[in-house]
C-alpha cells in the first residue's frame, strides 16, 4: 500500500517543526511500520527522536556527503552540517550510499561501520536503450526551428543552483565561442531548467549564436532522447550528477569534466561517457565535435546496474 502523507510544509520552518515527532511517531504505531528511510541528513534530529520513541529501524539515504556539496559552493556554514551529518551516520541503523567515494569516506574519515554501508545507486525506470531517438529528435527539432543537419546539444538543471549556473555561464562564454570557430560544424545548444536568473534575459542575446534556453520543460525525457550530445561542464557541487545517469540511460552521449564524473560507474558506460580535464575547454569543445557523428548504443551493463528494479533486487 502507497500513501502520501502531506505533513511537511513549505519554507525553512519544516525543518525546525517539533510537531512532526507526535505525527510521524502516531503513524508508525498505528500501520506497525517496521523502517523509515531518511532522504539527507536534514531531519537528523527528527529521526533521532522518532528511533528514541518507537524503536523504529532508521536508515539515513546519502546521495552525497552533504557538507562536501555546500563546502564547494562556498556556503559558510559547512562545518555545522559535517557535524550534524556525521553524527547522523553514526546514529542511523543502515546507511544507503549512491556513491561509493561517499561510502568509503564515511568508514575512513567517520569511522562509520562497514556492514551499515549499503550500496545503493541512483536509479532509472528505463530498462534498455530506447528505440524512439529518431522520433523525438524531430519533434524537438521541430519545436525549436532546429535544422535536420544540425545537432543538438542539452543542457538540463536548476539555474538557481550554482554548480549548474556556473556551468551555463561556461557553455556561453567558454565552450560555444570555441564551436562558433567551426563553421562546418552545425549544432544548436538546448538549455533547459528553471530559476534562470533574471538578469540573464532568457539568454535572449545569444539566440543568434546558437543558444536556444528553452527553460522548463515537461517532458525531459523526450530532450534527453533528441539530443546528440548531453554538455555537463560541471567543475563544483558534490555526489553523483544524476543527469548523466539519465543522458546515457535515454541513449545521449556525454561530454563532461572529471568534477562532473564523480560518482558515476565508468566501466559499464562504453563510449557513451567521455571525460575532459577540468578546465580544459579547448578540449571539451573538441570532444564535442569529435564525438556529435558517433552513434552508439548504451551497453546492457549500465542498465543491469542502474535500472531500479535490479537496484532493489540487489538490496
Amino acid at each position: 500500500m502507497q500513501q502520501l502523507l502531506p505533513f511537511l510544509k513549505k519554507g525553512f520552518y519544516r525543518y525546525i517543526n517539533t510537531s512532526l515527532v507526535n505525527k510521524i511517531a502516531t503513524e508508525i504505531k498505528k500501520n506497525n511500520y517496521d523502517t523509515i528511510i531518511w532522504e539527507h541528513p536534514y531531519y537528523a534530529w527528527l529521526a533521532y527522536l522518532i528511533k528514541k520513541r518507537t524503536g523504529i529501524k532508521t536508515i539515513a539515504h546519502a546521495h552525497n556527503i552533504e557538507y562536501q556539496r555546500f563546502r564547494s559552493t562556498g556556503k559558510w556554514w559547512w562545518w555545522i552540517l559535517k557535524g550534524y551529518e556525521k553524527w547522523f551516520f553514526k546514529k542511523a541503523d543502515l546507511i544507503f550510499f549512491v556513491v561509493p567515494e561517499d561510502r568509503d569516506f564515511a568508514i575512513e574519515h567517520w569511522g562509520i561501520k562497514k556492514e551499515k554501508c549499503i550500496d545503493t545507486p541512483f536509479g532509472i525506470e528505463i530498462q534498455s536503450f530506447p528505440d524512439d531517438k529518431p522520433q523525438c529528435k524531430k519533434v524537438i527539432a521541430a519545436k525549436h526551428h532546429i535544422a535536420s543537419n544540425e545537432k543538438i546539444l542539452l543542457f538540463n538543471g536548476l539555474l538557481d543552483y550554482k554548480p549548474n549556473l556556473d556551468a551555463v555561464k561556461v557553455i556561453l562564454n567558454e565552450i560555444n565561442p570555441k564551436l562558433l570557430l567551426r563553421p562546418n560544424f552545425k549544432y544548436k545548444i538546448l538549455i533547459c531548467g528553471k530559476r534562470l536568473p533574471g538578469e540573464m534575459n532568457e539568454l535572449k542575446e545569444y539566440t543568434d549564436k546558437n543558444i536556444v534556453y528553452a527553460g522548463f520543460v515537461d517532458d525531459i525525457e523526450m530532450y534527453f532522447k533528441a539530443a546528440d550530445i548531453f554538455l555537463n561542464p560541471v567543475q563544483s557541487g558534490g555526489g553523483i550528477k544524476t543527469k548523466i545517469v539519465e543522458a546515457i540511460a535515454f541513449g545521449t552521449t556525454v561530454i563532461t569534466t572529471e568534477t562532473g564524473a564523480a560518482g558515476i560507474d565508468k566501466n559499464i558506460c562504453g563510449n557513451k561517457l567521455i571525460i575532459v580535464p577540468d578546465n580544459d575547454w579547448n578540449a571539451f569543445a573538441a570532444a564535442v565535435i569529435d564525438n556529435a557523428d558517433k552513434y552508439e548504443i548504451t551497453p546492457p551493463s549500465y542498465y543491469e546496474h542502474y535500472y531500479w528494479g535490479n537496484i532493489v533486487k540487489k538490496l
